[in-house]
């Protein structure tokens, strides 16, 4: 066997993970190893909650699991881990309907350097919370997990131009959030 996961492609580790016990295991490490990192990402970015996003993170892997098939999966492995997250994130939100307001994150400068980056990062993170999931999503797919507009299309069930102008008009949402907030903060 290879020793290097990355030399190995998608088809290739879920015709392993059909194989004997030890072959799938092997199979599930390495695909664990490759794309747990950006996987994780994704569910923080999403629920913004670092226990939930635990939850969600090891539920994924375990559905993958059980359900991967490779005669009947034909997109990439990163593909379908994030369509499973995907889904469960959206379940658990639903479940919750939380609603964030906000004023809820008045944000306040004292004129340090890193205290200042901190602040705007939190303002970010703020704005990113507060617009809606089916434009949040693909921008976090587009720019924290660089996925293509195709693949972005793929996960959200849309067409690849939708999903240009969903990642488009999260921005402008974004920057729309941002603004006002970014101004108090320095004048």
């Amino acid at each position: 066997m290879k020793k290097d996961y990355l030399s190995y492609t998608d088809e290739e580790l879920l015709r392993m993970m059909e194989g004997s016990k030890q072959e799938a295991d092997f199979a599930f490490r390495i695909i664990y190893d490759k794309y747990s990192p950006r996987l994780h990402a994704y569910c923080m970015r999403i629920l913004n909650n670092r226990e939930e996003a635990e939850d969600i993170f090891q539920e994924t892997f375990v559905r993958f699991y059980q359900k991967v098939d490779s005669r009947q999966h034909q997109g990439s492995i990163q593909g379908f881990l994030i369509t499973i997250a995907r889904n469960l994130c959206l379940n658990s939100k639903r479940d919750k309907r939380e609603m964030i307001g906000l004023e809820e994150f008045h944000l306040t400068m004292n004129g340090e350097d890193e205290h200042e980056q901190k602040e705007i990062f939190n303002l970010i993170r703020t704005a990113l919370e507060l617009i809606e999931f089916e434009y949040r999503e693909p921008l976090v797919l587009r720019l924290y997990d660089g996925m293509s507009y195709e693949e972005i299309a793929e996960v959200c069930n849309i067409t690849p131009e939708n999903a240009r102008k969903r990642v488009f008009r999260a921005k402008q949402k974004i920057k729309a959030i941002i603004e006002p907030n970014y101004r108090e903060m320095y004048n």
